[in-house]
């Protein structure tokens, strides 16, 4: 077997086996605990976990969002760190007086769907023990090319705020909760939830399959600064977004 058959067959497989544990996490209609999260993130609890995904905020910013009193966000929130899903999470001024923020803990992060990490991590163990540094990165590359496909054609003669939208879809479609930071000319895409976070803990170029998919989606060069001390945390600059 040829060394570019096999290079095609390893990418073309990984990309497979990264698409479908997605869609079974995701879709699976016989698995009693998706239809259990379903109904979870559909109540008023799991919309207030899913607004606190990534970030913290406080009473009054969840009451706004969720539009319920105060005193009934106070109640979830009371429930939910009984349950050991949020926690507080330092203090935030306000006009009058300060406000206790509030963010998700860990375990949080298991309502939402990641179980195809562990078996990604030990697919990137495999391959990382036989192939080549400069070949493993050429590998992930093309799985980030192949998960762009057709998002990335479609997009490219769209606006950037169009592709930077569609980037987040394409992260959120294998498990991420990424956002949009501007600062003047600057763009960064942040997600303090990596939706390939086992698998970066351990093998960190994997990032560059998030900074292909990205940069194909968006049709501009991205390069990533990631934060990998501790859990991981995305942090991906459009570098042609400044020219």
């Amino acid at each position: 077997m040829s060394e570019e058959y096999s290079f095609i067959i390893i990418s073309q497989g990984l990309t497979c086996f990264i698409v479908f544990i997605a869609e079974v996490c995701n879709t699976a209609p016989e698995m009693k605990r998706t239809k259990l999260d379903k109904r979870f993130f559909g109540s008023t609890r799991g919309r207030l976990v899913t607004l606190l995904r990534g970030t913290t905020k406080t009473v009054n910013e969840l009451a706004a969002e969720l539009k319920l009193t105060d005193n009934a966000v106070r109640a979830h929130l009371l429930s939910l760190e009984r349950d050991g899903l949020t926690r507080q999470s330092g203090i935030q001024r306000g006009t009058r007086k300060p406000h206790f923020a509030y963010e998700l803990t860990d375990e949080a992060e298991h309502l939402f769907p990641k179980a195809y990490d562990a078996l990604l991590n030990q697919l990137i163990a495999v391959l990382k023990g036989r192939l080549t540094p400069l070949a493993l990165e050429e590998v992930l590359r093309e799985v980030g090319r192949s998960l762009a496909g057709v998002q990335a054609a479609a997009e490219k003669n769209g606006d950037m705020e169009s592709r930077i939208g569609r980037a987040l879809a394409a992260l959120e479609a294998i498990g991420g909760a990424a956002r949009v930071e501007k600062g003047g000319e600057k763009i960064v895409i942040c997600s303090e939830s990596c939706p390939l976070a086992t698998a970066v803990a351990a093998h960190p170029e994997v990032c560059r399959l998030a900074e292909t998919l990205l940069s194909e989606i968006i049709g501009e060069e991205v390069r990533e600064h990631c934060d990998r001390e501790g859990p991981p945390r995305c942090r991906f600059e459009v570098i042609g977004s400044e020219n």
